[in-house]
């Protein structure tokens, strides 16, 4: 799994880990409906941005009791989808889910737990995507760098939210709300499943990080990955929020361009 370090403030940073794929195994009785939904990230670009093969999509959240996503933090990626793609029948169908009991999630326990939980895949002309809100932080946080993990796609259409990491980040803030920093990986893992930027398809114009692979260079987009030492998206966050501004980075025209190409608007 490649890990892209996104941001660091002070001592307290954040890891966006942008997985391409997952070594995955299931019942052979279940291969069939399941291939779809087992591809690498960003093979189904054209699936989500366009309705050329499905016009519907159907996000399942699978959360831990006590960690669902917020209300306005959900509406905020709805209304993102609607803009960047031509779905108009969107889905949401929410279902708690016991705890695992782990201090921390491997990649490969995350893909058990989607296996375990997962119930809507691909069918006819309905798209379905999995997402997971996990109550344990990932187990490649480093504590003693201050680096946190926030959010994984791993598949082309699943993805973890690492929502106590999350809370315990916005609780360090009097600026920026739990709301926006879901928001704001939330869509940035989306943005990877969209195939932002070179996963599993190719940019109109060349702007990926030539040290983060698979991120933006353009400054203050939403799919850039900061090294360890630059500025942190929080602190941006915070910056903009100061001063009357929207606080979640926004896609740059070079992406919006890709999704464009890709089949979206």
């Amino acid at each position: 799994m490649k890990k892209i370090v996104l941001f660091a403030l002070c001592s307290f940073g954040l890891l966006i880990s942008c997985s391409k794929d997952a070594d995955v195994s299931s019942p052979e009785s279940n291969t069939n409906l399941m291939a779809g939904n087992r591809l690498t990230t960003g093979a189904s670009a054209r699936d989500f941005l366009s309705n050329d093969t499905f016009d519907r999509l159907l996000i399942e959240i699978d959360y831990v009791t006590g960690f669902a996503p917020t209300a306005g933090a959900i509406a905020n990626f709805e209304e993102f989808l609607r803009a960047r793609t031509y779905k108009e029948n969107i889905e949401f169908t929410y279902s708690a889910v016991t705890s695992p009991g782990e201090e921390s999630l491997t990649l490969e326990e995350v893909v058990e737990l989607e296996n375990e939980n997962r119930d809507e895949y691909n069918s006819g002309s309905t798209l379905a995507i999995h997402i997971y809100f996990a109550d344990a932080p990932s187990e490649s946080d480093d504590e003693s760098e201050g680096l946190v993990t926030l959010g994984a796609v791993y598949r082309n259409t699943s993805m973890v939210i690492y929502e106590s990491t999350i809370k315990d980040m916005a609780s360090s803030s009097t600026a920026v709300s739990t709301e926006e920093i879901e928001t704001a990986t939330i869509l940035h893992e989306f943005g990877h499943l969209f195939g932002l930027v070179n996963l599993s398809t190719e940019s109109v114009n060349d702007h990926e990080d030539t040290e983060t692979e698979n991120h933006c260079n353009v400054d203050g987009c939403l799919m850039r990955a900061e090294l360890q030492f630059g500025a942190s998206l929080l602190k941006q966050m915070e910056k903009n929020a100061s001063k009357g501004l929207a606080s979640i980075p926004d896609l740059d025209a070079e992406c919006l361009l890709d999704l464009q190409k890709y089949g979206g608007r």
